[in-house]
């Protein structure tokens, strides 16, 4: 005889909600250590802030309300309305994949916004303008002011700055068989160490005799990329201090003529040698701990899609609904979680 058919209800309906416990708080644990190890290293660290994209927002307003419509079809669950119920877990399933999908928004906003979730740093280091090239443009240097590329103090138009990005685009791939050629200038000079690059039979040049080293037009080519990409010193995009902020052991930093600075003093040198070597943690955690919370909420949806077809084959009544209010109690607990981790960015990172 089946042991669990003849098992009491009470006391296989306990046993269900145990495990359904157990995953909670192992899950509870598991974010407890990633937010804690958020904490102590932002601590020694300097740590890039910036608001959550709005995707975020949006999906956090579909996981509340698919709670709230979870609430009211185990309510039309109990009062065998079986028309309410179907209609109400189709929008619970609807709103779940909702979740997922302006998750996922999110971090193509977060993309855009030059805030990768690895292999990045938040100070461009690699093909910074000035310290090796600089470019002239009609005769004038551009200039780079943050994220800004300008000229006489005013900010490239976009046209001009199509313009420069195309001049500057053959120099994206290099070679070591093959030297860099130059196929257009029109009216971009490039300088190299604050001397002129002589061009001749479309080679580079240091000077009259001296062709370019590969390291020369490795670092060309970084400077290209970064041009391409619109990154000046920073590799999130946008203004210092409006879209994004820089703190040092959880002090606001400011930026000004391409150095950090604190209450008005500049960094010493070893903290401006540390910053540019300090690669983007808070965006790596951010994408960690988002990304995990995704995929409990990815595993939760396909049980969800589950009890949603029982829901259509009017299995759920009244008197059979255990499985129904599991599920509820894991899909709560998950919209519980976003929210404390959605604080926990707002407040912390």
């Amino acid at each position: 005889m089946d042991y669990e058919k003849e098992m009491d209800p009470i006391v296989k309906e306990k046993m269900k909600k145990n495990l359904v416990y157990v995953g909670i708080f192992s899950i509870i644990m598991l974010f407890a250590g990633f937010t804690s190890a958020y904490i102590v290293t932002m601590g020694d660290s300097f740590w890039l802030k910036y608001p959550l994209p709005s995707g975020f927002w949006l999906s956090t307003l579909c996981i509340v309300l698919s709670s709230l419509s979870f609430i009211l079809a185990i309510s039309a669950a109990r009062k065998d309305k079986q028309g309410r119920l179907k209609s109400l877990m189709a929008t619970t399933l609807l709103l779940g994949l909702g979740f997922i999908y302006f998750q996922f928004q999110g971090y193509n906003q977060l993309t855009d916004s030059g805030i990768h979730p690895v292999n990045n740093h938040v100070i461009v280091t690699d093909g910074k303008y000035g310290e090796y090239f600089e470019v002239k443009y009609n005769g004038e240097f551009i200039a780079v002011d943050g994220n800004k590329f300008m000229i006489n103090g005013k900010e490239l138009s976009n046209e001009i700055m199509k313009e420069y990005q195309d001049f500057m685009s053959q120099f994206e791939k290099t070679d070591r068989q093959n030297p860099l050629k130059i196929n257009n200038s029109n009216n971009f000079q490039l300088y190299l160490d604050n001397n002129p690059v002589i061009i001749k039979d479309k080679l580079l040049f240091r000077n009259d005799s001296v062709a370019f080293e590969y390291l020369d037009e490795l670092r060309l080519s970084y400077l290209a990329q970064n041009v391409q990409d619109k990154r000046g010193d920073f590799f999130v995009r946008g203004e210092f201090g409006k879209d994004f902020k820089l703190y040092f052991k959880g002090k606001e930093l400011q930026y000004e003529n391409r150095t950090l600075k604190y209450k008005g003093k500049i960094l010493k040198p070893n903290l401006q040698i540390k910053a540019a070597e300090t690669a983007d943690a808070a965006s790596s955690f951010l994408f960690l701990i988002s990304f995990l919370h995704l995929l409990h909420v990815l595993v939760a949806l396909i049980y969800l899609v589950k009890v949603s077809i029982h829901s259509f084959s009017g299995r759920f009544t009244s008197e059979n609904n255990l499985s129904l209010r599991l599920a509820a109690i894991f899909w709560h607990f998950l919209g519980i979680l976003w929210i404390y981790l959605l604080l926990f960015l707002v407040f912390i990172h």
